[in-house]
């Protein structure tokens, strides 16, 4: 399983640095999308995939006596969601934005004085 998951993890970062380094906005925001996404199961790869119970300690012991499930990984990846999903919805709303003013996709006509300007 977790051959598999490193497997798709490394498929991800390339897949999300190929459309980095596109010239479209579309294809730059859906890049930083998935080099977020590999970066999160990573974390849950290094957090050690294990089934047990909630880390919560009985009433009559001082360590834990079972095997629990790591919280920190999940908080840590429940909170790059929240903050990659806030991104995104404001990256799509400036992309559009753009798009509108800018009537292209290109990231180079966004640079490009024009002659008449000159």
């Amino acid at each position: 399983m977790e051959l598999l998951m490193i497997i798709v993890i490394g498929l991800l970062y390339a897949g999300g640095i190929y459309l980095i380094l596109r010239r479209s906005m579309v294809k730059l925001l859906l890049g930083i999308m998935l080099l977020g996404n590999a970066t999160n199961m990573l974390i849950f790869l290094l957090g050690k995939i294990t089934k047990g119970k909630p880390p919560v300690i009985d009433e009559a012991y001082k360590v834990f006596q079972d095997i629990y499930a790591d919280p920190i990984p999940q908080a840590l990846i429940l909170t790059a969601i929240v903050i990659s999903f806030a991104l995104t919805s404001f990256a799509i709303v400036l992309l559009k934005r753009v798009y509108a003013l800018v009537d292209s996709d290109d990231l180079d006509d966004l640079n490009t004085p024009e002659e008449e300007d000159l």
